[in-house]
């Protein structure tokens, strides 16, 4: 079945499943867990009862933000991926294409940022590749792979919910969406919903990674202990990203909509531009999959660390099905394909928005 490159965004799990898994090169036996579609990052036995998890991700740079906010979220978008493992990063292996735009100065600050939140969390830069090219251009400007250290029985990847689990969200919809839209364009949201939404939105720029969310989570303990899977909502948001948790670890669920938390401003600014929150990208929202009689121990942990938690579902038998209870009743959740951010900020940025 010939299967086309997706119009913007990710690629689809059929166009993966077509050409991207049949050809992974040399089979090795130490990889446990190769690339799959929606699972953040590929395992690797190294020994003495130790894993290697790796994830990859552009080097995501956007200038407006400014660049110390640009250069934060950039770490935290990998740091993110490789977290939901339920380990910190350890290692980074960066490369930088960079514009010929670019001056000593801006990328002194991206870097320094780059080395401060390094050392927050125990990361060591261990290669890389630093240029300016002709032809490059912002926000992509390379590519870098963060990779964790951790014991064998405890990491955690999105394929390991089991029925019965309790399933928990953090932060809520379209905090990603909004926490960008917000820092692109203050003055049209201020202008038509008033300048309190407009900052509240601006604040959530900081809420955009899941790195603490997925290490104060398994802190209450890893696997039939504590938490058993964790999943980023990166594109297609909320409802993505159950979904593909769902369908990763071969079993049904159950999503109640009026559950998730949401932070205030979201709904409002995401109605302004025209976007479906819960189908939108929502970096700095944690997906979890917790054994049922830990679930309430980890969103009391989450909450305390300031990080907004709640219980919006459960995981059920395969057979059972997915599905989404909202205002219209239970109905199946399907996956909603295409990320409305995509769409939605090439429209504002056409309209000359600010």
């Amino acid at each position: 079945m010939k299967v086309k490159f997706p119009t913007i965004g990710k690629i689809s799990p059929e166009f993966f499943d077509n050409y991207i898994f049949p050809r992974l090169g040399a089979k090795r036996e130490e990889v446990i867990v190769p690339p799959q579609h929606g699972v953040d990052a590929g395992v690797v036995r190294i020994g003495n009862g130790k894993v290697m998890i790796l994830t990859t991700d552009p080097v995501y740079i956007l200038p407006a933000y400014g660049w110390e906010k640009a250069a934060w979220f950039a770490w935290h978008i990998l740091a993110s991926d490789v977290t939901t493992s339920g380990f910190p990063p350890a290692y980074i292996s960066v490369d930088f294409n960079l514009p010929m735009s670019i001056t000593e100065e801006e990328f002194e600050i991206i870097w320094r940022v780059w080395d401060e939140e390094s050392k927050k969390y125990g990361a060591m830069v261990v290669a890389g590749h630093t240029a300016r090219y002709p032809g490059t251009d912002y926000p992509m400007v390379g590519g870098a792979t963060f990779i964790a250290i951790g014991d064998e029985d405890k990491f955690l990847t999105p394929k390991m919910a089991q029925p019965g689990d309790a399933l928990i969200i953090t932060k809520g919809p379209a905090v990603e969406t909004v926490g960008i839209f917000a820092n692109l364009f203050p003055n049209y949201i201020a202008e038509n919903l008033g300048s309190e939404i407009a900052e509240k939105g601006r604040e959530l720029f900081y809420k955009m990674s899941t790195v603490d969310d997925a290490l104060t989570a398994v802190s209450v303990g890893y696997r039939e202990e504590g938490v058993r899977a964790m999943h980023d909502a990166t594109e297609c948001g909320i409802l993505g990203g159950v979904y593909e948790m769902a369908q990763a670890s071969n079993v049904g669920v159950i999503l109640y909509k009026d559950k998730i938390p949401v932070y205030e401003g979201v709904l409002e600014i995401c109605k302004l531009f025209n976007i479906e929150p819960y189908s939108a990208i929502s970096e700095g929202t944690l997906i979890i999959s917790a054994v049922g009689d830990k679930a309430d121990e980890v969103v009391r942990r989450l909450r305390e660390k300031g990080i907004p938690a709640e219980i919006v579902g459960e995981f059920l038998p395969r057979e059972k099905g997915m599905w989404l209870v909202d205002e219209y009743g239970q109905r199946p959740l399907e996956h909603p394909r295409v990320d409305p951010f995509w769409s939605a900020i090439d429209e504002a940025i056409r309209r000359g928005l600010s």
